[in-house]
């Protein structure tokens, strides 16, 4: 009976560090694009300096996990909680790192013109936003179909991926290479937010997995049953 107490008390503290991990990573994506947005050096470096703190606690979650499989051996459900736990730790420092590049780069451009107001960039900021948020919600909550829209919205951020890099492309760095300094960050800044989208993607997949094992990553057919439940 002790040692059942203890288990769910680890458990616990595993998945309130979880959540602490993710709302400081909810928190490092917002203040990336308001620094993009508003060209704050100090709020980037903010979040630069802020990304110790979330590589103590991926730490921290990585030594919990371990753990509890080597001293409990959890089976079934409680195993997939604890090896989902894992991967969504791994998937929010990758977040982390990618919020750390965003701000290197709003420093970079700080200090000059925007080549034009920016428009596309931020509503795909937001969809990825939107997407991290939704992905640590459903597992909270395991909610599968949550996790399942997660999944569907990474497309939209696909989208304007293609769309802000054909801009800046041939809009821009085609038609006059002296705009390349100043599009060349906005293109790096692009992608490391859809790539924030694929890490969200990944951890409704994780979730999907957790609450009803169904391994959904390149298997479309599991993803449209779980649609149509």
């Amino acid at each position: 009976m002790v040692k059942e107490r203890h288990f769910d008390d680890e458990m616990r503290l595993l998945n309130e560090d979880l959540l602490k991990m993710a709302a400081l990573v909810e928190s490092a994506i917002y203040k990336s694009i308001e620094a993009l947005k508003t060209r704050d050096k100090e709020l980037a470096q903010l979040v630069i300096n802020d990304d110790m703190t979330i590589d103590e606690i991926e730490n921290r979650i990585e030594e919990q996990a371990v753990d509890l499989l080597a001293l409990f051996q959890p089976m079934a459900r409680d195993l997939r909680f604890v090896t989902t736990g894992m991967k969504i730790n791994s998937e929010l420092e990758r977040i982390a790192d990618l919020c750390v590049n965003i701000c290197q780069r709003v420093i970079d451009i700080s200090g000059q013109p925007l080549l034009k107001p920016l428009v596309d960039i931020p509503k795909l900021a937001e969809n990825a936003n939107g997407m991290v948020k939704g992905a640590i919600d459903a597992f909270v909550t395991k909610d599968e179909k949550l996790a399942k829209n997660v999944i569907l919205s990474d497309k939209i951020s696909n989208q304007y991926r293609d769309l802000i890099t054909a801009e800046l492309i041939n809009d821009f760095i085609a038609k006059d290479g002296s705009t390349a300094p100043r599009a060349i960050p906005l293109l790096l800044i692009t992608r490391d937010l859809e790539r924030i989208s694929d890490h969200a993607t990944n951890i409704a997949e994780d979730v999907i997995y957790m609450v009803d094992a169904k391994v959904v990553k390149h298997h479309l057919k599991d993803l449209t049953e779980i649609i149509e439940e």
